[in-house]
């Protein structure tokens, strides 16, 4: 539910602005909202399941996150939507680090790659699923169905979380750094903030503050937990060269493939001229890749090791990515079809990999702090990967030609219809292939101890500090 609602509004976007009277472009801050607000809570999720305990935490998010989706189908105008998205974000900001957080707690190093090839579904199939899912809902029902089908969803999911999550006592001791806290959730929603106002308002006074501000909120945040005797994030995951390349070049595939799901169905629509159905069922194929590909993951990965698999899977996600801005309407779509299967079965192995590999190198006491840093990264580089989106649409939409240009560099006819989104999905192409630079300078042997178990080479295995 968290994933899906973070991009399921992409092709109800014109019924909800015809509704409420307003430009469809003004309900994009609806998603930014949701995106920065379970963004900004994740920091926060990690001390709540420590001080309360996770299963408590995680049935109380839950129950958020429905309570809230009844207030999304019943909003009245734009406002209030927004309102209820932030309150929705919160329980989302609660839900899926916490759960994720119980499932690795409970999970041996050799079984890590097998339990977060799971963990990894719904990051995968959500955006992909949410324009069909979207266009199905909107075509046949109403956009208001988008979120009343989270409440028989959410009555089960706390029914089960009631009966499956352990109970565990809460350290009612545990302080809360409120000075690391603050930097770190005031800097992570300007940031967002800043993407937002960048895709549409580039040219204001606003954009660059946002983004300054947020920069040096997150800065000041980093040299004050490398300080403080209880600080709010143990920072010293950063020294784990897996979890590092996880949150630096992972960062960046995951802010292109986010971007992909955001920039497909408009391009469908807006360029062209497709419904919101026909749209969801075209890049409802990225899927059916996901799927397909997925159960040859682990092997692939115990096979060949974690670096060889990030570098292919971000070299030929940037090649779809490419392939993708020489589309046009004329273009066969069995072909269209056949390049967003490819295009969905390198998306799947990247981010497996990556989802695994985080984790390889990190000791028991350093999960809780990975995990809540690991996952506030996935909601920014998610949020940053729609604005970056649009973004590039606003940047060439303003410059058709230049668009235009790039695309003929590849041989594309010049179809001004969909030059921003040529120009878009070439720019993404490119941020992919740092993603790609960054896998090639990992050690051989990285994340051997998952990938291999008991087969890694002593020289190449991870050194543990002493606790």
């Amino acid at each position: 539910m968290e994933f899906l609602d973070g991009t399921v509004l992409v092709t109800a976007i014109p019924s909800i602005a015809d509704d409420f009277g307003v430009a469809a472009a003004s309900v994009n801050i609806t998603m930014t909202a949701y995106l920065m607000t379970v963004a900004m809570g994740i920091p926060l999720s990690g001390w709540l399941a420590e001080r309360f305990g996770a299963r408590s935490i995680f049935c109380a998010a839950i129950a958020l996150f429905t309570v809230a989706s009844l207030l999304c189908a019943l909003s009245q105008d734009l406002t209030m939507l927004t309102l209820s998205r932030i309150l929705q974000g919160a329980g989302g900001a609660m839900m899926v680090p916490v759960g994720t957080l119980v499932v690795l707690r409970g999970t041996p190093k050799s079984e890590l790659l097998r339990a977060t090839a799971y963990l990894v579904w719904p990051g995968l199939l959500a955006p992909v699923l949410a324009p069909l899912v979207g266009g199905a809902l909107t075509t046949y029902l109403s956009w208001h169905w988008i979120f009343l089908v989270n409440l028989p969803l959410g009555v089960a999911a706390f029914l089960a979380a009631l009966r499956l999550v352990p109970r565990a006592a809460g350290d009612r001791k545990r302080r809360l750094d409120w000075l690391g806290l603050a930097l770190t959730t005031f800097g992570v929603g300007a940031l967002v903030v800043g993407l937002e106002l960048a895709s549409s308002h580039l040219e204001g006074p606003w954009t660059l503050l946002s983004v300054v501000f947020g920069t040096a909120a997150l800065a000041s945040a980093v040299l004050w937990m490398l300080r403080a005797a209880n600080p709010l994030f143990d920072l010293t995951v950063f020294s784990t060269r897996t979890f590092r390349a996880t949150n630096s070049g992972g960062f960046i595939y995951r802010l292109t493939i986010s971007a992909v799901p955001f920039l497909l169905p408009l391009m469908f629509q807006e360029g062209f001229g497709w419904s919101p159905l026909h749209a969801g069922i075209m890049v409802a194929a990225v899927f059916i890749g996901n799927i397909g590909i997925k159960p040859a993951t682990t092997p692939l990965i115990r096979r060949f090791g974690f670096k060889p698999v990030l570098v292919f899977a971000s070299l030929a996600s940037a090649v779809t990515f490419a392939l993708c801005a020489l589309l046009t309407e004329r273009t066969p779509e069995p072909l269209i079809f056949a390049l967003l299967v490819c295009s969905g079965a390198f998306r799947s192995i990247g981010f497996s990999a990556y989802a695994s590999v985080q984790y390889a190198d990190i000791g028991p006491a350093q999960l809780t702090s990975a995990n809540a840093v690991s996952a506030t990264l996935v909601q920014l580089s998610t949020g940053a990967g729609i604005a970056v989106g649009a973004l590039l649409l606003r940047v060439f939409g303003s410059a058709p030609l230049l668009a235009s240009g790039l695309g003929g560099v590849l041989g594309a006819s010049p179809d001004t219809g969909v030059a921003p989104y040529r120009g878009a999905f070439l720019s993404i192409a490119l941020l992919m292939l740092l993603s790609t630079a960054d896998s090639l300078m990992l050690p051989r042997h990285a994340g051997a101890e998952v990938s291999r178990p008991g087969r890694a080479p002593a020289a190449e295995r991870p050194r543990r500090r002493p606790a």
